[in-house]
Parts: C-alpha cells; structure tokens; sequence
C-alpha cells in the first residue's frame, strides 16, 4: 500500500450484521478531500457506480463508508492511492478512478499510482503515460529489450507509446532518428487508383502516424526534422535492403506483413537501434490464404535473448469506454463463430 496523507479510524456499523462494516476515512484538509473526490464529486459518483453495495456519506473532512466488508476494504484501499495521486498533483477524473478500480480487482504486484504516473513524454502542456499495468508492462519492455512486439485490439495504446518512446529516446539523444513504417495494405476496401505523386498515393496508409506525431512534436517542427532525415515515415517496402543504424525503428500495422516481410523488416535492425513491432492479430487484411508474419513469429523468436512480446487486451482500451466494449463483444462473436465451425 502507498503512503497515505489521511488518517483512517474504524467504527462499529450502528446494526448487528455479519460481514458489514463502516470505515471513516479522514482527510488532512478539505482541500485534500475536494481533490480527492474530483470536480463536483465527479470521481466520488464513479466509485458509487463501481460499488453499488456502499454507502457513502461526506461530513467535513471525513467520508464515511459502509457496506460488505470486503468492498468496504478495497474502498479503503482505492481512497489510499487516489490520495497518493493527489500528492502527485494528479487530477482525479472518473476515467482515473476506472483504471484504479481495474488495476486493484487484478492484483497485480505493480503498484498503481506507478503506473500512473510514470511520465513517458511532456508535449504542450500534455503528458503521455502508461494508463493500465499491462501499458506499464508494455513500456518496461520497451526499456529493457531491443526489439519488442506489442500485439493487441485496438485503442490500446500499443502504437502511441511506442511513437511516444521514439520521440524520448530521440530528445535524450540514445538515438539519432527515428524511423516509422507501415505495410501498404488495404484495410477491406478496394480504394482503386490514387492519384497525384507518390507521396500523395503512399500518404493515407501512413496518416495514423503522422497524426500521432503531431500529438508529440511542435507541428512546425516536423517538416524539418523530416527534410533532415531525423524523422522517416515510409511504407515498409523501403525498408528493403537497408541497414538501420542508431535509429528508433516502429513497423506499425504489423498483422498486414507477411512471413517473409516480416523477416525483412526484423534483418534491417543495425547497431544502437531498437525495434518496436505492433498489430493486431485479429484484424488481418491480407488476401485469402496468406499467413500474417505477425501470427508466427511468436513461436519463432518466443526463446530469443532480447526479444519480448508484449500482449494488450480489451481492458486496456483507453479510448471511448464503447471501444473496450465493442472489442470484447467481437472477440465473443469470432470465438462463437469457430465453435460453430467445429461442430
């Protein structure tokens, strides 16, 4: 448990009821209690939407808790790290108390205010971190190997952290540039002749990476760094034939490689680089019958010293909360569908 700023006291829950139990937990300040609770008590109707079973009653500075004893105690416990994250000058929102709430049900030994507050990158006043354990997991992995394959369902982060430790590594200069590609392959539609320079034609497959580096970088700096060479957006069939050196190298989109490709891609890493790989399996756009790199190697590279795979899942999404439900209700319906097609 994290160090706490407020003091808690026990008392006895005004009926006879096993398995029932109040606790006060008590704020320094109000300050501290306002903060903690969120903008107009935002973060403390998230927790009461989490736990429908408690009863919550504000008086002062102390918040007084009861109900079943076990969700009682992990209340106990979500209020010592939102405190903590409130040392942290960190704003609680509800989409905070939501990441709390999932990262305690899964008691995993990192610690969650760790988690959520490990600053990866500070761009115009915005701060990119990892928001699930298994995002923190992903960005040690980074840290710690050479070339990292992050493998998961969309809206889990995998590729903007990856782009968001490129630009951390470009700016405390373990790098000297960093290179994104993508496979230029249709997503389901037949998009037909695309007019205009190669660029124009090459563009449209490559914009989901621009505009995360956008996000990242001063806009009017990119066209720069870009002309410069410190900075490469390509389609991975330039990566052929090349040996990458002291570069930050992400082929994005990687379920759309083939075996082949894939092998190409992972031959091109040179010295002082590393590799970030991502996709998702699940979402293949290759034509009938051609087997994604992506799904295979795992099994190839699975016991190789410096080579880590690193999975995400629906509860990682950190876009619109519709997005982890829509993931999860797909992955229900393939499942479904094979079993149908077994039987």
């Amino acid at each position: 448990m994290t160090e706490s700023t407020a003091s808690f006291s026990s008392t006895a829950f005004p009926r006879t009821v096993a398995g029932v139990r109040t606790e006060t937990i008590t704020f320094d300040s109000p300050e501290q209690m306002v903060a903690s609770l969120g903008g107009e008590d935002q973060a403390l109707r998230a927790i009461e939407k989490s736990f429908p079973g408690i009863d919550f009653h504000a008086r002062g500075n102390e918040l007084s808790v009861s109900g079943p004893e076990v969700e009682v105690r992990r209340i106990v416990r979500l209020f010592d790290e939102i405190r903590a994250l409130v040392v942290r000058q960190t704003v609680i929102t509800p989409q905070i108390v939501e990441q709390l709430v999932t990262m305690l049900a899964a008691q995993a030994p990192a610690n969650p205010v760790d988690v959520l507050t490990h600053n990866i990158l500070t761009s115009r006043g915005r701060t990119i971190r990892p928001k699930t354990l298994n995002q923190k997991s992903y960005v040690d992995s980074i840290d710690a190997n050479t070339i990292v394959f992050g493998i998961g369902p969309a809206g889990t982060g995998k590729t903007y952290l990856a782009m968001a430790k490129a630009v951390q590594a470009l700016q405390q200069k373990e790098v000297s540039r960093i290179i994104l590609t993508r496979p230029a392959v249709e997503a389901g539609e037949r998009l037909g002749f695309l007019p205009g320079t190669l660029s124009d034609k090459i563009d449209p497959y490559l914009r989901p990476l621009y505009d995360a580096l956008h996000d990242m970088i001063d806009p009017e700096s990119i066209p720069r760094l870009m002309a410069a060479g410190t900075i490469e957006v390509a389609p991975l069939a330039y990566m052929r034939g090349r040996t990458l050196n002291d570069a930050f190298i992400i082929l994005d989109e990687a379920q759309n490689t083939t075996a082949e490709q894939m092998k190409m891609f992972l031959t091109r890493l040179g010295f002082g680089s590393k590799m970030v790989v991502t996709g998702d399996i699940t979402q293949v756009d290759l034509p009938g019958g051609v087997r994604s790199g992506l799904r295979v190697v795992e099994g190839i590279l699975q016991q190789i010293d410096g080579i880590s795979f690193a999975n995400l899942e629906a509860a990682d999404v950190v876009r619109h909360r519709l997005v982890g439900d829509i993931v999860t209700a797909y992955a229900r319906w393939n499942e479904q569908a094979q079993q149908n097609g077994k039987s």
